[in-house]
């Protein structure tokens, strides 16, 4: 299984133009793909319990089930999100951080709040991601649903996020280097681009 290479690591946002796809609910697949509306199951205000997506996504990562070996699955926690979710995760992210670094200025608190939660933007051309319909969370399952050790818990805000962690700590943890490449592979094969910091 190859490596994971980040190729664009720069930190401009790109320009998001609109599509006009329009947005649709994801279904499960039998042993393939699960729902599992991760924000809908914590109970956060405004949470949507179905997972929409717009139709150019859902294609792709119905593409994607293709470069999975038969046993493997994809579970699905996030994709559109409505502003108040992400106003809310921002701000929990951001107290977060003020707890675990009481010390830093609030500059440090914010760049360390995006490095792990878009802000809330509904600019023309620099919305948040999720507000677009276009970005999708999701892990790794086997055939029954039961997510596979990708070394680190959804949405956990700490530096093994990282997509490429386990690239630079190769003992460290084998079975999540394993299942990230695969994850990471089948995705990119079919033109998700990841943020590398998750």
């Amino acid at each position: 299984m190859e490596p994971i290479q980040i190729k664009n690591s720069s930190t401009e946002r790109p320009i998001i133009s609109e599509s006009r796809e329009p947005l649709v609910a994801m279904n499960e697949i039998e042993n393939r793909m699960f729902i599992r509306s991760s924000y809908y199951e914590q109970q956060l205000p405004d949470s949507l319990q179905t997972i929409y997506l717009r139709r150019r996504a859902a294609e792709q990562l119905n593409k994607a089930l293709s470069y999975l070996p038969e046993d493997y699955s994809f579970i699905l926690y996030d994709g559109f999100r409505p502003l108040q979710v992400q106003s809310y995760l921002f701000e929990q992210v951001k107290k977060e951080t003020t707890l675990l670094h009481p010390t830093w200025t609030m500059e440090q608190v914010l760049q360390r709040t995006l490095k792990y939660v878009a802000f809330p933007s509904i600019e023309e051309g620099y919305p948040a991601p999720h507000l677009t319909g276009g970005a999708i969370d999701l892990t790794l399952g086997d055939r029954n649903g039961n997510s596979l050790d990708l070394g680190t818990t959804f949405d956990e805000t700490n530096p093994k996020s990282a997509t490429a962690y386990f690239e630079s700590n190769l003992q460290e943890n084998p079975e999540a280097l394993k299942n990230r490449r695969l994850l990471f592979n089948s995705m990119s094969q079919v033109g998700f681009q990841n943020y590398e910091e998750e």
